[in-house]
């Protein structure tokens, strides 16, 4: 007899990935406040403008905001889910002048009731990201 296992995806966690790349992708910054608890953190190699460890839920805003400004555009490839976190797959890219963006990304988002507690973000290439945003 052959089991077939149906794995239960964490709907919730889902979710929150879906408004966490359609508030980036809008730059509606009340909804990512609103998806964040307000010590929530967010670390990012590199050596840049955008680069190391804000803590605060306003700061991570203002994170975001700041990657916005310079005109990327955040295509997402998947939502990967586990029983309590969720990680976002995107392809990031962006031009300016000489300056092109072309990154591969994990945005791994660590939940707590529900909402983004620290987000940890992993690079494809981190010496062009550090150029991009210099």
């Amino acid at each position: 007899m052959n089991l077939v296992l149906h794995p239960v995806l964490p709907d919730a966690n889902l979710m929150v990935g879906r408004r966490f790349h359609a508030a980036l992708s809008k730059g509606d910054w009340a909804a990512i406040r609103d998806l964040l608890t307000d010590d929530a953190t967010w670390t990012l190699p590199g050596d840049n403008l955008v680069s190391g460890h804000v803590s605060g839920a306003d700061a991570v805003v203002e994170r975001a905001r700041l990657i916005a400004s310079y005109g990327v555009h955040f295509a997402l490839r998947n939502i990967l889910v586990s029983k309590e976190n969720v990680a976002l797959s995107l392809h990031n890219t962006a031009a300016r002048g000489d300056l092109i963006l072309d990154e591969h990304l994990a945005t791994v988002c660590t939940l707590r009731d529900g909402r983004i507690s620290a987000i940890e973000t992993y690079l494809s290439d981190v010496d062009g990201m550090n150029a991009f945003f210099q």
